[in-house]
């Protein structure tokens, strides 16, 4: 006769196993978000160099999603955040002096996307900071005020639960009103994935640049 199961045992069994699922989900979908992506590659040596760390990211980016805390529901088959969309952008007006005094590396921020009457909030890590201005992995250069530096319709904004949403759900707006979420690429999913939720003034962990 089979011994009674430990309640507390198996608990811990069926967590692992919906990890592991959820975990498989993930690869699949970031995967064929990826492949997808990488057919309109047109540099061969750069094909050939994502291709061959592309199974490192995409593992991270499935187990900080698994492991981690991200306060917003979870499309796993889509591999994609969702969280109800303000009517209208974020107000870059409400930055105040954030960026005079909490700018630091390795902080993970959102930022406003203009660009034909087409706006989303894209999100990106600061890499660089000096006294009047902070440089943005993929963005560039800004000034304190969190304007662009290049010359760029883009503009920082102030990390805040609304606008870190707004960047990790892919909200975006077409002549200010909502529109269909875009897909975040697997290089905003591992940032979003990395976000200190408990403290967005403060980078939680170094973010690798891919």
């Amino acid at each position: 006769m089979l011994a009674a199961s430990d309640p507390h045992q198996q608990g811990d069994i069926w967590q692992s196993d919906a990890q592991r699922v959820l975990y498989a989900q993930l690869c699949n979908a970031f995967y064929a978000r990826e492949i997808n992506r990488l057919t309109h590659e047109l540099n061969e040596s750069r094909l050939r160099k994502t291709l061959k760390s592309l199974p490192y990211y995409v593992e991270c980016a499935a187990t900080h999603i698994v492991n981690g805390q991200v306060p917003f529901q979870l499309d796993p088959q889509n591999g994609c955040w969702l969280e109800k969309q303000t009517a209208h952008p974020p107000d870059e007006k409400k930055n105040g002096t954030f960026y005079q005094t909490d700018k630091k590396t390795g902080l993970i921020v959102p930022l406003l996307v203009n660009n034909d009457n087409h706006t989303r909030v894209a999100i990106d890590s600061i890499d660089q900071v000096s006294d009047n201005k902070l440089h943005c992995n993929e963005h560039g250069w800004f000034d304190c005020a969190g304007r662009s530096l290049d010359g760029l319709a883009v503009v920082l904004l102030k990390p805040s639960k609304a606008t870190m949403a707004a960047a990790c759900c892919g909200h975006q707006w077409h002549f200010a009103k909502r529109c269909t979420p875009r897909t975040l690429s697997l290089r905003e999913m591992l940032l979003a994935g990395n976000i200190n939720w408990r403290n967005l003034k403060r980078p939680y962990v170094h973010v690798k640049k891919i």
